[in-house]
């Protein structure tokens, strides 16, 4: 028989889910609130009240401990820099939580900086990925639909949907490379490649499936054919 107390934490949190389905998500970041629904994503502190529809949005990144968003607005003192809006110190488990609301609500301007914890591998390899002078170490992970480079390095590791990789390619069997729309750079205005050292040798077919995936997604159909 269930206590009183533990009918009323249910309810509290059926509650809470169903506020998430069809509202969005209300938290506290570092300097204020923001506000996530199916359309916008607002920032509300003492002096003033923000809000972006999605379509203003160049670009929004997803990390477990910070949302960030480029807009089109121009900074003239930063010689016309894409002005950025970085709210940080995001509550624990609100990030996992965002991903799975807005990634069938966004196009590739969403960038996950997450490891999608529910995919299941085709096959997965360990690696490197080579930054700069240094990188990370990790395990890349192909799905039907996505692939996910999972790491415990800070900020490195990602999640992408094959339409969100715009080239892939093998130069010998121990590197692979993705070119992504990942704006980066001092303007943002570069897209970002990820160069992967393969700890085990990338069979030419498991390469060739992995390109034609890549392709069909695009309508290529008779390029993956070939």
């Amino acid at each position: 028989m269930a206590f009183r107390t533990q009918i009323r934490i249910g309810a509290l949190l059926i509650g809470a889910l169903d506020f998430a389905a069809a509202q969005g998500f209300l938290f506290n970041v570092r300097h204020g609130t923001v506000r996530v629904t199916e359309t916008t994503i607002s920032f509300e502190d003492a002096k003033r009240t923000l809000e972006w529809q999605f379509g203003d949005v160049q670009q929004l990144s997803l990390s477990q401990s910070q949302l960030r968003l480029l807009t089109y607005e121009d900074q003239r003192w930063k010689l016309g820099r894409d002005r950025e809006f970085v709210f940080d110190r995001l509550p624990p488990g609100i990030a996992d939580q965002l991903y799975g609301f807005l990634r069938p609500k966004l196009d590739q301007r969403f960038i996950v900086e997450l490891a999608d914890g529910a995919l299941q591998p085709l096959w997965q390899v360990e690696v490197k990925l080579q930054r700069g002078r240094g990188g990370s170490r990790g395990t890349l992970l192909i799905g039907q639909d996505r692939i996910v480079y999972r790491s415990q390095a800070a900020g490195d590791s990602r999640t992408w949907r094959y339409e969100d990789i715009e080239i892939v390619s093998s130069p010998n069997p121990f590197e692979l490379t993705f070119l992504t729309p990942e704006r980066s750079g001092w303007d943002h205005g570069s897209p970002t490649e990820f160069r992967f050292q393969l700890k085990t040798a990338l069979p030419e077919s498991r390469y060739n499936e992995l390109w034609k995936r890549l392709n069909r997604t695009r309508g290529l159909a008779f390029l993956s054919e070939m």
